[in-house]
């Protein structure tokens, strides 16, 4: 697998053959530091291409920045852990816990200490610019080349993260709670964002370039309309702008794979769109959440039960298949789409 990328990578990225894209690659999001975390087994397995963790990578909610150093290395003492990162690339993206705080934005304090420790922990390179850039660690990859190419493309979701618009507490106790619902709702204030307009422009550059798959890594879920927790939803005119970028640049083959919600399920978006989005949200490797919010895009069932997702693709057809699954602790398919590249690519 051909990688190119902006930054030098480890010497186990950067040791993969040239001659084909990744065929499956693994991810999942929520895992608990102080936790058996038994599903490795299952994940290492599989000896998938890359491996991908979408944030809540460790549940630090700390002001103190021994304490977050210290839980990231209760992660990396796990055996699961320690033979997954032996054996596979492994890419990762904050959510709010290993950021700092739980629901934290722009405005937790210590957002450029916790940023080296992460980045510390996940071996980025000293010269990375996810070290230095003045508004987050967003970042991406493209693997393989020619028509057999994967991007993979990860916005920073909480660096710039305006605030979040919240109900009373009375209304979430006598309204939400019963519904399954979360406290936030939809921002009212003009260009209210997650991501910043610096970002912006460079997530707009990343979808530009040719890509046969492009896959949308989102610390938190992008499709469902509204759960009343943190989402992409909260902040409808950066979810509006993103699928309008799609369409204006005519960009093909999106696939979005998500975490943070400690639920798994499948959704499927196609209003004002030319081709249907699909995205598969992970969640968790430790943890669980039973009170499931309804979620109209959903494609059948949902699981609380831990889980991993599989993105994998079969490059040696003609019009290559995809295949997403959510896969439980023994590494049993729970739920899956499958469909073709032609189908994402109308352009």
């Amino acid at each position: 697998m051909k990688i190119i990328t902006a930054v030098v990578l480890t010497n186990l990225l950067v040791s993969f053959s040239a001659l084909s894209a990744p065929s499956k690659i693994l991810f999942g999001s929520c895992g608990h530091q102080d936790k058996n975390i038994p599903i490795f087994d299952a994940i290492n397995k599989e000896q998938s291409d890359l491996f991908i963790f979408l944030g809540d990578n460790i549940y630090g909610d700390t002001n103190n920045m021994s304490v977050l150093a210290n839980k990231y290395q209760r992660l990396g003492a796990k055996p699961g852990f320690k033979t997954l990162k032996a054996q596979t690339p492994i890419i990762a993206m904050w959510d709010d816990h290993d950021y700092g705080q739980n629901d934290a934005g722009k405005e937790y304090p210590h957002k450029e200490e916790s940023r080296q420790i992460m980045l510390d922990f996940w071996q980025e390179p000293a010269n990375s610019p996810r070290r230095t850039r003045p508004d987050g660690i967003y970042t991406s990859y493209t693997y393989g080349e020619g028509e057999q190419t994967v991007q993979v493309i990860m916005p920073d979701l909480r660096w710039n993260r305006d605030a979040l618009n919240a109900v009373s507490k009375l209304e979430y106790d006598t309204k939400r709670k019963l519904n399954n619902q979360g406290p936030y709702s939809p921002s009212h204030v003009k260009g209210a964002s997650m991501l910043g307009e610096a970002q912006w422009q460079w997530l707009e550059q990343e979808l530009k370039k040719p890509a046969a798959i492009k896959l949308i890594v989102s610390s938190l879920q992008l499709l469902p309309d509204f759960t009343g927790w943190e989402s992409w939803a909260n902040f409808p005119d950066d979810r509006k702008r993103l699928f309008t970028l799609i369409k204006k640049h005519k960009v093909n083959g999106v696939v979005i794979i998500s975490g943070d919600t400690h639920w798994g399920e499948i959704s499927q978006y196609k209003h004002n769109l030319d081709y249907p989005l699909i995205e598969m949200t992970s969640s968790g490797l430790t943890e669980k959440w039973k009170n499931v919010s309804p979620n109209k895009h959903r494609i059948g069932d949902f699981t609380h039960q831990v889980n991993y997702g599989d993105l994998s693709i079969d490059w040696q057809q003609a019009d290559p298949s995809i295949s997403l699954q959510l896969k439980d602790i023994d590494g049993k398919a729970i739920m899956q789409s499958q469909f073709k590249l032609s189908s994402i690519s109308p352009y």
